[in-house]
């Protein structure tokens, strides 16, 4: 049997999910046996969830909450608190885990803060560390350093003037991924920022977007290249790392040709096992974009859409020649099959219920 844990949204944003789902295809039967088997663990808005490397631990990003919270697997299809949540900041809403187990890094949408976490060695997490560049300056100037959070993340600024007569623009990281150096890349929603970061997470250095493209997800491509999907220009953006270490854009695609910006907006960014082809779904419409990756992954072409399947697609894993796709409005999981030869989306093969689901994560 093959299981996936099920993140979602409880009362408190709107949703019916209970806490953490469990759901499983049965072996050999393929994804029409794909089934909401109930809830794993109890948790308030999980609304995102991500696996340690080595442990059979998850974490959960409770996005109503603020706070992130770690779950050991106790059964088949249960999980348990290894300890009470901690804070993060304001709608945190993804988490990502260092390749090394030692770090766990949360993104922050409604406040824009960029958490940074350590992680034990039974996978218990650790309060947030003080940044130590803001600890020297408070101690040589007796005052805090107001450019720095708590936990270490200098906040984002604005690249762009704010257009007169308009309200000033708001922060709201989003998302963040560990690159092949050890270094940390994040995106800020508000802000249109690419942002690099050390790993003791100081800034490193800033890719600026268009003024509204609103970076979201990303994903690492085998070569090495950075892809990153815009939820409001629906756009994936192609980076990639000079010889300097700095990153910029290399190349830039619509996510689909037939897109409405203002009606669609992106969620999830995958890659397929051979990296070949990426999927992206556009929410409005309620389709699967998949692209084609060309050369040695420095750009993307739109190769086909289709029916997600599901109302709101707000995330999908690719599965053993099938997607996955999270259904937040619809409270349904789809299955959809990809064809073996180019990797695009064919027919909704099997739909199953499940609360409000925002996130799916194969469990170990």
């Amino acid at each position: 049997m093959t299981r996936f844990w099920v993140g979602g949204y409880g009362p408190d944003m709107g949703g019916d999910a209970e806490g953490v789902g469990y759901l499983a295809v049965d072996e050999g039967r393929g994804a029409s046996t794909l089934a909401y088997r109930g809830v794993a663990g109890a948790a308030t808005s999980p609304s995102w969830l991500a696996q340690h490397p080595t442990l059979d631990v998850v974490y959960a990003a409770l996005e109503g909450e603020g706070a992130v919270q770690a779950f050991a697997r106790s059964g088949e299809q249960s999980l348990r608190p290894l300890a009470p949540p901690l804070a993060a900041g304001a709608s945190v809403c993804h988490l990502t885990v260092s390749p090394d187990g030692r770090m766990l890094v949360a993104s922050c949408y409604g406040d824009g803060r960029v958490v940074r976490f350590g992680i034990a060695g039974d996978g218990r997490l650790q309060p947030a560390a003080p940044d130590k560049a803001a600890a020297l300056h408070a101690a040589l100037f007796g005052e805090a350093d107001a450019e720095t959070d708590a936990a270490g993340a200098h906040p984002a600024a604005d690249p762009y003037p704010t257009p007169a007569g308009e309200e000033p623009r708001a922060s709201h990281a989003h998302a963040a991924v560990f690159l092949p150096d050890g270094r940390i890349a994040t995106t800020d929603l508000g802000f249109d920022l690419v942002r690099i970061w050390r790993r003791d997470l100081t800034p490193d250095h800033e890719v600026v977007l268009a003024r509204g493209t609103g970076p979201r997800h990303m994903v690492m491509h085998p070569s090495g290249h950075l892809h990153v999907v815009t939820e409001y220009s629906c756009e994936v953006f192609t980076l990639a790392s000079a010889r300097d270490g700095s990153w910029s854009v290399v190349s830039a695609t619509t996510a689909s040709p037939v897109a409405q910006v203002g009606v669609d907006t992106c969620a999830e960014l995958a890659v397929s096992r051979d990296g070949h082809t990426l999927y992206t779904a556009l929410r409005g419409g309620n389709t699967i974009s998949a692209l084609r990756v060309r050369g040695s992954g420095e750009a993307t072409e739109p190769l086909a859409l289709a029916d997600s399947g599901v109302d709101w697609p707000r995330h999908h894993l690719v599965h053993e020649g099938v997607l996955l796709v999270a259904g937040q409005r619809s409270n349904t999981v789809a299955a959809l099959d990809l064809d073996e030869r180019t990797g695009v989306p064919r027919d909704v093969r099997h739909v199953t219920a499940a609360p409000a689901p925002t996130a799916i994560l194969r469990a170990r």
